[in-house]
């Protein structure tokens, strides 16, 4: 451990193992004043919570549905919609799992699940990765890699999943707690009702151009994020050599055809939002391969 001198400032380097609970004196080698240094109290672990779960998503309406699904099985949740967002919530809440995009705004989700995992208070956290895919037909196999997470789901099988992997990934049984899970007799109630709230945003207000914004901004990062889902280590390849755009010809101009599909002509042309998240992830992706 490092202490400072009082009276002249100076950092001394102090081995913890030499210090007692009552204060170990040492003198200061530059002004000789004496110090009194105690061994620091052993800080108490903080446990992750068994019954919290967080839920990082950049759409209201699949944070919806997953809370619903957890709510069922009477999980406390929190929710974030963006990666800054989550790295906070995870730190305080201290969840045992973090359900996350992958395509999340600010920190994309598969590196918030390397940062928490390689911190202290977080390493034991569980993540089920939840991709944006673009194009169902397209991806018909498991991605490369988890980057460290634990589960992957496809936002489709997610009623149909998600609960099962989250009592495999917890080392519980449902049948084996029956206490903490509702009657069967009341779990469709308690998951069907928020197929309705998932219809009602059409019913509310126009579409502003912020939300069109948005959408494309959405649209975007899920088409880099699925290139390099499926294609890690070839994308990273071609991050170190600068020649993504090369490499990835193809696959870019084929994004870009679905961008323009999707993206109605008005938002495009107020800014290049599928160029840009791809040179924002590129760019991201590359102080982490350096």
């Amino acid at each position: 451990m490092v202490v400072i001198c009082p009276k002249c400032r100076v950092k001394l380097k102090v081995d913890e193992t030499k210090l007692s609970a009552e204060g170990s004196r040492f003198k200061c080698p530059k002004c000789a004043t004496v110090l009194v240094v105690k061994k620091p109290a052993a800080q108490e672990k903080k446990e992750l919570d068994k019954q919290k779960v967080l839920i990082a998503h950049s759409r209201k309406e699949a944070a919806d549905l997953i809370g619903s699904l957890l709510a069922a099985q009477r999980y406390e949740v929190v929710t974030a919609m963006d990666g800054i967002e989550v790295m906070v919530k995870a730190l305080k809440e201290l969840p045992f799992l973090c359900i996350t995009e992958v395509a999340l705004p600010k920190i994309y989700g598969f590196e918030v699940c390397k940062r928490l995992k390689a911190r202290a208070e977080t390493k034991d956290m569980k993540f089920i990765l939840i991709p944006s895919i673009h194009d169902r037909t397209k991806y018909r196999r498991e991605p490369v890699s988890l980057y460290g997470a634990d589960e992957y789901i496809e936002e489709q099988d997610l009623r149909s999943r998600l609960i099962d992997t989250i009592d495999l990934l917890k080392g519980s049984v449902r049948k084996e707690e029956p206490e903490k899970r509702p009657a069967p007799a009341k779990q469709p109630a308690a998951v069907e009702a928020p197929v309705q709230k998932e219809a009602a945003p059409a019913a509310v207000g126009p579409v502003t151009s912020n939300d069109k914004i948005e959408k494309a901004k959405r649209l975007a990062r899920t088409i880099i994020n699925d290139i390099y889902l499926y294609n890690t280590a070839k994308v990273d390849d071609s991050i170190r050599n600068d020649n993504f755009f090369s490499v990835f010809a193809s696959e870019v101009k084929e994004g870009l055809k679905l961008y323009e599909n999707r993206i109605p002509l008005e938002i495009r042309n107020k800014e290049d939002y599928y160029r840009q998240a791809i040179e924002d992830f590129l760019a991201a992706r590359k102080k982490t391969l350096v």
